[in-house]
């Protein structure tokens, strides 16, 4: 290779029966002697959504600027103070009811990623195109999946949503169109196969069988991948190594989860491959994510810990009373306290995926030098339903384009379509507008 000066193409797969099985960015895959080779890193787009709304004053850090003391609620994340950017002062106007009455839920995750005011129907959808989906349509050529859209609850339209609103809004932060909305998956096999690889049926029979041969689909790549190894020199065979037994950790994880499934109580609708529990789902699809991002197969993720109005009880950690009725506190002690609890768990859980992304190589950094990771809700006071200032923050390095260790403090009422509108630009995507936008933020990559 060093010789010829001929590389393995970034897109390379290994192929076997019904798997697809995509590399991480190796070496061998830049033109050999090539300065630029080892900065040949790709842009990446992380949304993570938590629902309900926040206890604010325990969310917000004090001070501004370089000089800030992170908050109770935002304190895992020191580890990655320097790449970390926390941004107040900003509002979704169009998330207000303008008119509606009821709806707040509905509104704050419909709007989130659009800035448009969401149409009141029972069975009519509309709304605005999303920033993830502006991201993907840029990048969509380049990978196999155009984007993901993750949820850790059931993904189906029924359940606890605002009256007079599809139960869409709640259920996506993603919009293709104003009228078609991406619905978010919660099976970590159905995410598995979709980036992997998949018999041609989705008949649970067919999975059920699947499972009952106890075979890894990497198993039938195997001869292809000591094919490749030949060729490969010995860094990149032990990214290669570790790659696939990442994958292949994620595939016994998913095989634990659907084999328990199997063994449920009967009337326990549960689907398969869906962990018992509430960590070993997050942990699960946070590493799916990070697969996809380091093999390539995307750039574009949105993920939400629930939709609005979910009522998950959390008693591994002392609060078995459903989230949704706890965020309604009337400014209860108690009830604060326990919302602050399970806050911080969701930012200590985002924490550890950092950590996975930190410590994963990429180009000439980590992947999460590479990637914009935008954490935040589209409820800011839980007990009043309000819409600004909304919890909003950023990790990653954006490839060098986000300047890190700071708290940016913005006027009350600065739209939150302006920094979504900056973090495209920062992608590579540039955008006129988008939703209630009024301009971008040049704070962002400036010291």
């Amino acid at each position: 290779m060093f010789i010829t000066r001929m590389a393995l193409s970034r897109r390379t797969f290994l192929r076997g029966m019904g798997t697809a099985v995509a590399l991480p960015l190796l070496d061998a895959m830049v033109p050999a002697l090539t300065a630029a080779a080892a900065a040949n890193a790709v842009p990446r787009l992380g949304v993570v959504y938590h629902p309900n709304g926040v206890i604010y004053q325990n969310w917000l850090p004090k001070g501004a600027g370089r000089e800030f003391v992170l908050s109770p609620i935002l304190a895992p994340l020191a580890p990655f103070r320097d790449q970390l950017v926390i941004v107040t002062g900003l509002s979704s106007h169009q998330a207000e009811a303008l008119g509606d009455g009821g709806g707040d839920h509905s509104r704050a995750s419909g709007t989130y990623l659009t800035g448009v005011h969401v149409r009141k129907s029972d069975s009519i959808v509309e709304n605005g195109v999303s920033m993830d989906q502006i991201a993907a349509k840029a990048f969509e050529r380049d990978t196999q999946l155009s984007s993901l859209q993750l949820t850790l609850d059931d993904n189906s339209l029924v359940g606890s949503c605002d009256v007079g609103y599809s139960c869409a809004y709640s259920s996506t932060l993603s919009w293709l169109t104003p009228t078609l909305p991406l619905m978010a998956e919660n099976n970590p096999r159905v995410v598995f196969e979709r980036l992997f690889g998949s018999s041609d049926s989705t008949d649970p029979r067919v999975r059920a069988s699947r499972l009952r041969q106890d075979r890894s689909i990497l198993d039938s790549v195997t001869a292809r991948v000591r094919q490749l190894q030949q060729r490969l020199g010995p860094a990149d065979n032990a990214k290669v190594n570790d790659y696939l037994e990442s994958l292949r950790d994620v595939e016994r994880r998913i095989q634990k989860a659907e084999a328990q499934s199997a063994n449920d109580v009967i009337g326990v609708d549960q689907p398969a491959g869906v962990p018992d529990g509430f960590e070993p789902h997050v942990r699960l699809l946070y590493d799916l994510q990070l697969l996809a991002y380091r093999s390539d197969l995307t750039r574009v993720i949105t993920f939400m810990y629930g939709r609005e109005q979910g009522g998950r009880p959390y008693p591994q950690i002392g609060v078995p009373e459903p989230h949704h009725s706890l965020t309604h506190h009337q400014n209860d002690p108690a009830k604060m306290e326990k919302c602050t609890r399970i806050q911080t768990y969701h930012v200590k859980l985002f924490a550890d995926y950092l950590e996975k992304l930190r410590a994963t190589p990429d180009g000439d950094g980590s992947l999460l030098d590479h990637m914009i990771l935008l954490y935040g809700a589209g409820i800011s006071n839980s007990d009043r339903h309000t819409h600004g200032p909304l919890p909003t923050l950023l990790l990653g390095g954006g490839a060098g384009t986000i300047k890190g260790g700071r708290h940016l403090v913005y006027p009350e009422d600065t739209p939150l379509t302006n920094l979504q509108l900056t973090l495209l630009d920062k992608l590579g995507v540039p955008a006129d507008t988008l939703g209630d936008s009024t301009g971008q933020f040049k704070e962002l990559s400036e010291l």
